[in-house]
């Protein structure tokens, strides 16, 4: 099933995960998927890293396997800024190999000391993929892209993609819902009329949330702030907490309309699970 006609359907809660890397066996994996599938999500998506390393070869493989063998929707992440026309034409015809329908369509990451071959934007990416016949979704940040100085200028970006053909579009994360609803105010204005599902990660810990804020540009609203103080030496009491606090942004997305709820899972079912039995 296309994602677009999800959105017809209802507001999809959809989960983030990526392919096994590292320590990470298949076996670990599928049973991360067995989990994560009785939890009846809308999609799931696997991301993909920019270079080939970290799994980009397993991404369209791993989603026929989540459509196939647990029966729900998949989204198979694409980056392009390192990629070629010919590598691509590879990526897409592994995708429709394994059934894939939907794609959610990035740049990526620059390789350092790279050279960026045909592809500078996702959405020239998307004007490369819309005749596949693939459901394609796009990112977007309530904050502003962290290269991107200027938040007009971003947002411009952010409606090339729906002119190049994005059916949907997934935020980066986000820990203040008023950057979100400013955002969705500002798109809306611009044109921007396709569903726009804000994605969530759970606090887990401080070296994590570091890492967010200078990989993403995340800021941190004082109800964070206070939480990463009170449990500075409590690891467990900081999980909960941020369990706690996941829940209580989705809840008020979800009261003032939010179209979907998008989940970064970080491969770890049992924070998936406490989220959505927090949610019940």
């Amino acid at each position: 099933m296309k994602i677009a006609d999800l959105f017809r359907e209802k507001k999809p809660v959809s989960f983030e995960i990526f392919p096994p890397k590292g320590e990470l066996s298949m076996e670990s994996f599928r049973q991360t998927l067995s989990a994560l599938s009785l939890l009846s999500p809308d999609y799931i998506s696997v991301t993909c890293s920019a270079g080939g390393s970290g799994g980009r070869e397993r991404t369209a493989e791993l989603a026929g396997i989540i459509r196939r063998e647990y029966g729900v929707e998949s989204c198979a992440h694409l980056t392009c800024v390192n990629s070629d026309v010919q590598m691509l034409r590879e990526d897409v015809r592994k995708l429709h190999e394994n059934g894939v329908e939907n794609v959610l369509a990035l740049r990526g990451d620059v390789i350092p000391g790279a050279q960026t071959r045909v592809f500078r934007f996702a959405s020239e990416l998307m004007r490369h993929l819309r005749d596949e016949g693939f459901c394609l979704g796009g990112a977007c940040y309530p904050e502003g892209h962290i290269e991107c100085g200027d938040p007009e200028e971003d947002l411009r970006h952010l409606y090339e993609k729906q002119q190049a053909g994005a059916s949907f579009l997934v935020t980066q994360l986000f820990f203040d819902n008023a950057c979100f609803y400013r955002f969705i105010e500002k798109a809306r204005k611009l044109g921007i009329t396709i569903p726009v599902t804000p994605g969530i990660m759970p606090i887990l810990s401080k070296a994590q949330i570091e890492r967010m804020i200078f990989t993403c540009g995340a800021s941190l609203p004082s109800d964070i702030i206070r939480i990463l103080y009170r449990y500075e030496n409590d690891p467990d009491g900081l999980r909960k907490a941020g369990i706690d606090y996941a829940v209580r942004q989705i809840r008020d997305l979800q009261a003032n309309g939010a179209d979907g709820i998008h989940i970064y899972t970080m491969n770890r079912p049992q924070i998936a699970t406490e989220i959505m039995e927090g949610l019940r």
